[in-house]
């Protein structure tokens, strides 16, 4: 009798431990003060419906227009911690090189994610897994699947036309060409580009960006340039690509000049920033 009762207590004490562990995982999973300063996380955030328990953003947040309202408390190498313990956060988006401010979070009580920054594949990645940690997995995963079945229509009409030789410009000095800086062979917009049915000049060169000289542009020999700028007030003026009559990009007048957050921003939006880009490459297509 008395090994029965033991037993019985034993049994219950467990379920006891169970369900706090189980109230604990789920009141951790599921945050109801939220910051993030990695403006591409932010619109995962809204995407998956977190979006209501968010209490601050970055600096440089501007999607979706939600973010207007709320307080800003810096970005990657600014963050107002002061600020952000404010607020009391119970979980905050960093980025993944910022290990000093996860550190401090971490001796104030504040769980973080880090946010790490890499090719079509990440983001998928990264939208489940802070879709887990928001207690948003079902939203998260329909997320994904949309993004995916966009990618899937836009290769489907690129498929079998020819590709050119493209090069993404998303960074140069105003009315010049000098630091000019492209998407190499790793990342997001490399990976778009290939869905989109363009093949990057610099896909050998395995980084995100490339600083491009005159004389590697000319070597390269783009049949396709494209610009990208967040917004259309800090537009390039694509007549200073003249200098390079012999490129063909030049030489064939396809200068392509796209503006808009979704194309510089590894979010939510990327399966509407490949169709944009498809679209300039191979109009014929839809």
């Amino acid at each position: 009798m008395l090994n029965r009762r033991i037993g019985t207590r034993t049994i219950l004490a467990a379920l006891v431990i169970g369900l706090t562990l189980g109230l604990s995982l789920q009141a951790q999973t599921k945050p109801s003060r939220i910051i993030s300063l990695v403006p591409g996380a932010t619109e995962m955030l809204f995407a998956i419906g977190a979006g209501p328990r968010m209490v601050a953003v970055s600096s440089y947040d501007k999607e979706p227009p939600e973010v207007t309202s709320l307080p800003r408390v810096g970005a990657l190498i600014d963050p107002d911690v002061e600020r952000i313990l404010s607020l009391k956060p119970d979980l905050i988006v960093v980025y993944g090189s910022q290990h000093d401010l996860a550190q401090q979070m971490g001796r104030a009580g504040i769980a973080h994610f880090s946010y790490v920054h890499g090719g079509l594949p990440d983001i998928f990645r990264t939208i489940r897994e802070l879709s887990a940690r928001t207690g948003d997995m079902e939203q998260g995963e329909r997320v994904v699947k949309g993004i995916e079945a966009t990618l899937a229509d836009v290769a489907k009409r690129v498929a079998g036309r020819p590709r050119p030789k493209t090069m993404i410009v998303f960074g140069r000095e105003p009315g010049a060409l000098r630091n000019v800086y492209a998407s190499g062979g790793y990342g997001f917009l490399h990976d778009v580009l290939a869905i989109a049915g363009g093949d990057d000049v610099f896909s050998d060169v395995k980084r995100e960006s490339v600083q491009a000289s005159t004389e590697l542009i000319l070597t390269r020999a783009p049949e396709v340039i494209v610009e990208l700028r967040a917004d259309d007030e800090s537009a390039p003026d694509p007549a200073v690509w003249q200098t390079l009559a012999s490129v063909p990009a030049v030489r064939n007048n396809r200068i392509v000049l796209l503006t808009g957050s979704d194309l510089v921003t590894a979010g939510p939006r990327i399966g509407q920033a490949t169709l944009r880009l498809a679209k300039a490459l191979h109009p014929e297509a839809f």
